[in-house]
């Protein structure tokens, strides 16, 4: 078997990934190596043509293959190693062993002082919202439909529909009527949007396309391709309202709704998992309950910017590098963070209490939209942050730092109220 020693192994060579080997590789981290499944580092960012990314991190407006470019470009220059077209099949986090497989190498063997988990995510499909009617083609993930347009050249459809809000069948929708196919709606089951507003004004509105929230869709319509489908109201309950039905004619049906992170490697380890966010639980280090393994970005929780997953990543890229280094810090304490009014996550899951002491940004998302708020981090009844907003939506990540030395007694808590 092919065996290679490395400091930090990263899992992954997407935009997290990139990010934590460049935040490894400036920590002092000697060796970096990261694995990646595809034949091209950037992960996601590939096929997102569009601009829109790196308002925060660059102060910049570039699209996806030019903000992985950045990284991948440093990555190089500072020694980071890959491995392409190498799939991971399982990892001993105890004795920090990655078992992968490659045309190249084939079977491998990598044994790192730490290890970063940055898989990313994948969509959800028909079949995990268990959509009824015929099984025609013309049916994709926006995702999917995104590769095909994007990379592939592949038209997908002429007439389409899009089922979720979520940002990417936003972003498809425009991308779809640029390329002259008529996008007849965008069906959304809540009564908020999935995605990011910005999506909504730049993608939807700007071109007219129709957003039908508290609807979903009852029936697909065809045999060998997608003639049709059913569109009904929701009730408070989500469940189809008799007698609102509505045919809509189309041969493409796109689906948006929801991304799972892929966490198969990390649930065959035994890693302590979220049952909220489908992802590892981490403290501020993004460290995992396995000391040795570290998370970021998707495979963590589905973030809306990508320049959130970069800095998060980077944070994560860091600790593993001290991990590996031996420079870690000790926890003299470790504090539960929980959900109050209105938050249904919290990322980080557990707060280190260190002589380091420094700040920690815990990020969230609320359960419902509100108005004129404010979002306050609680140490027991103790209140030892707060901040107001405008406007809170599931669809956006919200954030609120705190102070570890503020901390004294338990449980450390995120509410988000109306103000009084």
């Amino acid at each position: 078997m092919y065996e290679i020693k490395c400091d930090v192994a990263i899992i992954g060579g997407g935009p997290a990934g990139l990010s934590a080997a460049v935040a490894s590789k400036k920590e002092g981290a000697q060796e970096v190596l990261i694995i990646e499944r595809d034949d091209a580092l950037g992960g996601i960012l590939q096929q997102c043509i569009h601009p829109g990314f790196g308002l925060n991190y660059f102060k910049e407006e570039l699209t996806g293959p030019e903000y992985a470019g950045r990284f991948e470009d440093e990555a190089r220059e500072m020694g980071v190693k890959a491995l392409l077209n190498t799939m991971v099949l399982e990892m001993d986090p105890e004795a920090g062993h990655i078992i992968c497989v490659s045309r190249e190498n084939g079977m491998t063997q990598i044994t790192a002082g730490s290890i970063v988990l940055a898989m990313g995510c994948r969509e959800r499909t028909r079949g995990a919202i268990q959509t009824p009617g015929t099984r025609p083609s013309g049916i994709y993930t926006a995702g999917t439909a995104q590769r095909l347009v994007n990379r592939e050249n592949e038209m997908v459809g002429r007439n389409v529909v899009i089922l979720g809000s979520g940002d990417i069948g936003m972003i498809m929708a425009r991308r779809m009527t640029l390329e002259g196919a008529k996008v007849l709606a965008v069906v959304e089951i809540m009564d908020f949007l999935a995605g990011l507003t910005r999506n909504k004004v730049q993608c939807l509105d700007d071109f007219d396309i129709p957003l039908m929230l508290s609807h979903t869709i009852t029936d697909i319509k065809g045999y060998r391709r997608v003639e049709g489908v059913t569109i009904a109201e929701v009730d408070a309950d989500k469940k189809p309202i008799p007698g609102t039905e509505t045919e809509i004619p189309c041969d493409t049906l796109l689906l948006s709704v929801g991304l799972i992170p892929e966490n198969e490697l990390t649930r065959k380890a035994a890693i302590a998992m979220s049952p909220v966010t489908s992802g590892p639980m981490v403290n501020q280090y993004m460290q995992t309950s396995c000391p040795r393994v570290f998370a970021c970005g998707n495979v963590v929780h589905v973030n809306d910017l990508v320049d959130n997953v970069t800095d998060e990543s980077a944070r994560a890229g860091r600790a593993a590098a001290r991990f590996a280094l031996g420079t870690f810090p000790a926890a003299n304490q470790v504090m539960t963070a929980g959900t109050g009014n209105n938050v249904r996550y919290l990322c980080p899951h557990q707060v280190d209490i260190n002589a380091e002491g420094e700040k920690v940004s815990l990020f969230f998302r609320v359960l419902a939209p509100e108005r004129d708020v404010t979002i306050r981090a609680k140490s027991g009844d103790t209140v030892i942050a707060k901040r107001r907003a405008k406007r809170v939506n599931p669809g956006e990540m919200e954030k609120i730092t705190i102070d570890i030395g503020r901390l004294n007694d338990g449980p450390l808590t995120v509410e988000v109220v109306k103000e009084a």
